[in-house]
């Protein structure tokens, strides 16, 4: 009996470009192909539980700062990555070759392609990341997670499928009617991400501070937080008598979010896409300071959309936000209509979808129910 095609992701660095690897990754198993991962060493050490036969490390570095010996370096470790993927590849015999983005994906998806082995990249924002945006003119298909996709030119955007962003099963098992805002506490999620958490800490209690005591007394807040700023996150909501969880990490975030009634972070593509398949309402602080603006992008998509309120970070005060939460707070139809246009953004179908396209640029046929 013939063995089942084998197509190999390759994604690494962050959990934004893991976790549609892992939706695509068992929407591909429902479809009859196996699925190899290829990531960066730093990442192997948390893709134990990936839903791969086998797990393969590639060195990569990211080119980043105006260093010369660190982008040497950095350079260095890539063309390394590309002979380490070549073997892998010829090992694994792929039928395809997958990249979610960021540079750990550069050297097997180029590997792939010089060697002749099919390829496509997806690209989870509103705007092409930098290593997509290299491998763009070598892949045969870009997928995306946003109908429109800034960065691209005419050959490239001719490329673009596409067929949203795969969510994670915890987040399709999260999904459940909006809670009544009119009712009982109004639960308040805050996250941030790595690089979030210290904004969220030093914004939201200072803001909460700022609502009358009859607005505080319907909150309860759920709030990631870094350990350097739990104590004094803590203290502030504590002082103040409002009902408060705090926590480094919630690693049940998708049932979290499904249990708020707003949600206040940072716009990374896959907290985008879990909002919308969930179907809650948001204010959206976009990460500053990135080369392509791609979080500014997902939220204003978002916004356009009706389901978000996108503050930039310098607007981002305690000031500011109170405002947004008192408003919120005494128009609960708001909030409804937020979620109801968020919901309505949503494709939770993507992995399903993206599995699809993948098998059709493969030459393969399907043999599952995706």
């Amino acid at each position: 009996m013939a063995k089942a095609p084998l197509v190999v992701l390759a994604a690494g660095g962050t959990g934004g470009h893991l976790f549609p690897a892992e939706a695509l990754s068992h929407a591909l198993a429902r479809l009859g192909a196996r699925v190899a991962l290829v990531t960066d060493t730093r990442a192997v050490e948390y893709a134990g539980g990936f839903p791969a036969e086998s797990v393969h490390p590639v060195p990569a570095a990211t080119p980043s700062g105006r260093s010369p010996l660190k982008m040497a370096g950095a350079a260095l470790e890539l063309t390394k990555g590309l002979f380490v993927a070549r073997r892998v590849i010829k090992a694994l015999q792929p039928a395809i070759v997958v990249g979610f983005g960021g540079y750990p994906t550069v050297p097997p998806v180029l590997a792939a392609s010089l060697m002749g082995v099919k390829t496509m990249v997806h690209e989870q924002n509103a705007v092409i990341g930098r290593a997509n945006r290299f491998l763009a003119g070598r892949v045969h298909t870009i997928a995306t997670g946003f109908a429109e996709v800034g960065g691209l030119d005419g050959a490239r955007a001719a490329k673009c499928r596409q067929v949203g962003n795969p969510v994670r099963p915890a987040v399709i098992d999260a999904v459940s009617p909006y809670p009544d805002p009119t009712t009982g506490p109004l639960r308040l999620l805050v996250f941030g991400g790595s690089q979030g958490a210290r904004i969220m800490a030093d914004i939201v209690p200072p803001a909460i501070q700022l609502l009358t005591p009859e607005e505080r007394a319907r909150l309860h807040i759920m709030q990631q937080a870094r350990a350097e700023d739990d104590e004094r996150v803590r203290r502030i909501y504590a002082g103040l008598g409002v009902a408060a969880e705090i926590e480094p990490f919630f690693k049940d975030m998708p049932a979290r979010m499904a249990a708020s009634h707003l949600v206040v972070a940072r716009s990374g593509a896959s907290t985008i896409a879990e909002l919308t398949v969930i179907g809650r309402p948001s204010i959206l602080v976009p990460l500053p300071g990135a080369l392509d603006q791609d979080q500014a992008a997902n939220a204003a998509v978002l916004e356009r959309a009706g389901g978000t309120i996108r503050i930039l970070q310098p607007d981002f005060t305690p000031r500011r936000l109170a405002g947004e939460l008192s408003a919120l707070i005494s128009e609960p139809g708001r909030l409804t209509a937020l979620a109801a246009s968020a919901k309505s953004a949503g494709i939770p179908d993507a992995a399903d979808r993206l599995a699809r396209l993948v098998i059709e640029v493969a030459g393969l046929k399907s043999h599952g129910d995706a």
